[in-house]
């Protein structure tokens, strides 16, 4: 870590996931503060930069101040093995930033405690954790030792897992502050490690589920998709299933959402905004909290995403937790994992907000698009979430719609036929499920990246035939592009 790695972590005042402390003077406190990110969702302690003015100061470290944070460190129960860092000021000889990163927990790990005490972290607060959350964290954490997810997964490898996903979310994490920089310069074996997903060297059912190439042993990992004409499920006009790990099926339900909802655009600036009806983000969340919170155990079990004219609607086996209901939902709660080792490694890689915020921000993106909150339901075995759709367009894939496939937006010294070609290869490799950008560049046969930016996807996402599945941040190490209704419709008449 560099001064200029710190800079970047601490912009801004304090929040829940940052502490700084002008110096080691303040140790005892600054190590409530770390027990308090052990019990909350990770995060950053320093020394030796002000709080109040951000100004980085660093201090003078001596062996005694090494040996007094060992000291501290070692009042952390349970033991743990706490790396800390020390990085040189510029201009400041012999003066140095104090930095220890706490990773985000589980929440059903074993509660921690500094000095005989539990602490937690409200917003940029670091308070005693209340005795009736500490004895429930602590009940929980003797009980399910014995889920599917943490069972053996007899048969498989590193080598069978994917280890562009691994190191995709991992970089995620990272840039999120969520694990620590060095997670991007170690194997795959030691991040799956990192990540709790083995035991005494074995790999677990969760990482199956999130990582595994070929789930084919693994007939529960399975999204139904099907899209109905009218209200009820008396007719299907598109039904579709697909089988994977955790990724491959928020993929395939992304893009389902994709192909049948509407997307409209707006320019804002010098760039075109694409939106879904419903917002995708809120999708996103809602179908991430299914594959995640799903039964696994059950074979026969699986996720299904069901859109009708006037609703979406996405279902997952299982029920909610005993402390919520669909009445109670909405309200602040704490997060109840049915599977709590997948949830931890969702949130590591950001895929997925700890502390049950995922409800709260599916709730807030539809009224920011003035659209009806989410409704929950939930009955002997399943848990489902309904989005209204506002506006109502019955799907009808007969209803010709002309397009001029020459007013392609490609580069125009292009010859009409060739740009008209080029663009079809373009649709074509995107497909039903979408593509990444490797994808597409090696379907094409391109290999220079900027260009391949330039003349493919960028005019295309300004002409609103594709989209990305993360809009909101374009850089995302999992981003895929998918055709939208007006993309498709183009492909049709090249």
């Amino acid at each position: 870590m560099t001064i200029e790695d710190v800079k970047v972590i601490i912009q801004g005042d304090e929040t829940r996931t940052l502490e700084m402390k002008k110096t080691t003077g303040e140790l005892k406190d600054g190590m409530r503060s770390a027990c308090a990110f052990l019990n909350t969702a990770g995060g950053w302690l320093f020394f030796g930069i002000a709080p109040t003015t951000l100004k980085i100061l660093g201090q003078a470290v001596t062996d005694n101040t090494r040996k007094e944070i060992a000291r501290e460190v070692a009042k952390l129960e349970p033991l743990i093995d706490l790396p800390v860092e020390y990085i040189d000021v510029p201009n400041r000889p012999d003066c140095q930033v104090i930095a220890i990163h706490l990773d985000a927990p589980s929440y059903w790990d074993v509660p921690y405690t500094y000095d005989n005490k539990p602490y937690m972290r409200i917003e940029s607060t670091t308070v005693v954790m209340p005795r009736d959350i500490f004895e429930d964290r602590l009940m929980r954490s003797k009980s399910n030792r014995h889920k599917w997810e943490d069972q053996i997964c007899e048969g498989i490898t590193i080598a069978d897992l994917e280890e562009q996903r691994i190191r995709g979310g991992v970089r995620l994490g990272v840039e999120r502050g969520r694990m620590p920089e060095s997670s991007l310069m170690e194997t795959t074996e030691s991040l799956v490690e990192k990540l709790k997903l083995t035991t005494n060297g074995k790999l677990k059912n969760a990482a199956a589920a999130l990582f595994l190439r070929d789930t084919s042993q693994f007939p529960q990992f399975l999204l139904r998709m099907a899209r109905f004409r009218g209200n009820d499920k008396m007719e299907f006009i598109d039904n579709q299933r697909a089988y994977g790990n955790f990724f491959t099926l928020l993929d395939a339900g992304m893009a389902f959402f994709f192909k049948h909802l509407s997307l409209s655009g707006k320019i804002v600036g010098f760039t075109r905004e694409e939106k879904l009806e419903i917002p995708a983000e809120a999708l996103r969340e809602a179908l991430t909290n299914a594959l995640c919170h799903r039964m696994f155990h059950n074979t026969s079990s699986s996720v299904g995403i069901a859109i009708y004219d006037d609703r979406v609607e996405i279902e997952n086996t299982g029920h909610l937790p005993d402390e919520l209901t669909v009445e109670t939902i909405k309200q602040s709660h704490h997060s109840y994992p049915q599977n709590p080792t997948i949830a931890d490694v969702l949130f590591k890689t950001a895929f997925l907000e700890n502390w049950g915020s995922g409800v709260s921000r599916m709730v807030d993106a539809c009224k920011k698009a003035n659209l009806p909150e989410p409704e929950f339901n939930q009955n002997a075995a399943f848990v489902w979430v309904t989005f209204k759709r506002v506006t109502i367009q019955p799907y009808d894939p007969t209803t010709p719609r002309p397009h001029n496939p020459t007013s392609s937006p490609l580069n125009p010294t292009t010859s009409k036929d060739n740009r008209a070609q080029k663009l079809k290869t373009f649709f074509s490799i995107i497909g039903e499920n979408g593509a990444n950008l490797k994808m597409l560049m090696e379907g094409m046969h391109l290999r220079d990246r900027k260009s391949f930016v330039n003349n493919y996807i960028n005019p295309n996402l300004s002409e609103g035939y594709i989209a990305m599945l993360y809009p909101e941040i374009p850089n995302h190490p999992m981003q895929s592009y998918y055709l939208t209704k007006k993309g498709r419709e183009l492909l049709e008449h090249l």
